[in-house]
């Protein structure tokens, strides 16, 4: 069972997070997205690219070259918001991240772009499967930061690559085997800067979906919650999976 949550946090008025799911017999489509620019228009763009992502995903036939369907989905949603944020000047800028997954038979998706995150948990462990395309992030692979001091860094809201923002955009994705894999997680930023990984790993492990959700949200909140916050947990190899929601 899939467990997904979303909250507007301690201190912003508008929640510019999105969400949403699909799952069918084949296939299974995971995207959390999070959504920047002023009034009320970076809730338009993460609702943007959450639903035309889903909609690109859930009408393929063709199971064979998924790595390509992520990525023109993808490339479909930045195309919209772009287009759309040109067409209205009560739009112009918007942009959003993406971390979507998709799981077809024994293979997971994941595909990035901004720093909204994705784990996989297998064997007890945790690992960040994304890379933020972030300043702080680059400010990390050239030396001139420590993994610790980037916690705390001033200038950790500061991306540098979003959906929208420009008419051409370039996607990672990652590609994993299910086999063994018991969860994987997606959030947005708002929870990652207050937990860190073995604390995700703590409570994804110990609770139903749902619950873990529902108490890695409590404690991003208890420790300031700032900014918008949300997470999906989804099942991976294991019996509860089958049960798919239509």
């Amino acid at each position: 069972m899939v467990g997904l949550l979303s909250d507007v946090g301690n201190t912003r008025v508008l929640n510019e997070d999105y969400l949403g799911y699909y799952e069918d017999e084949t296939k299974r489509i995971y995207v959390v997205a999070d959504g920047m620019g002023g009034h009320s228009a970076g809730e338009v763009a993460s609702k943007l690219a959450v639903d035309t992502i889903l909609l690109n995903l859930k009408s393929i036939k063709d199971l064979q070259d998924l790595h390509s369907c992520i990525n023109k989905a993808v490339i479909a949603s930045n195309k919209e918001i772009y287009n759309l944020s040109i067409e209205n000047n009560k739009l112009s800028g918007m942009g959003t991240t993406i971390t979507a997954c998709l799981i077809v038979d024994k293979k997971i998706f994941i595909a990035n772009v901004g720093d909204s995150s994705g784990y996989i948990i297998k064997n007890n462990s945790i690992v960040k499967v994304t890379k933020d395309h972030s300043l702080v992030q680059q400010l990390i692979d050239n030396g001139s930061i420590t993994e610790e001091e980037a916690v705390s860094h001033p200038n950790k809201n500061i991306i540098t690559r979003a959906l929208g923002t420009n008419p051409i955009v370039e996607v990672d994705i990652f590609e994993h085997d299910l086999y063994d894999v018991s969860k994987i997680l997606l959030c947005t930023d708002g929870l990652t800067n207050y937990i860190r990984p073995q604390e995700l790993l703590d409570i994804v492990v110990e609770n139903e979906s749902q619950v873990a959700c529902e108490k890695l949200i409590e404690l991003s909140k208890l420790r300031g919650g700032r900014d918008n916050i949300s997470v999906i947990v989804i099942e991976g190899e294991c019996k509860n999976d089958r049960n798919l929601a239509r």
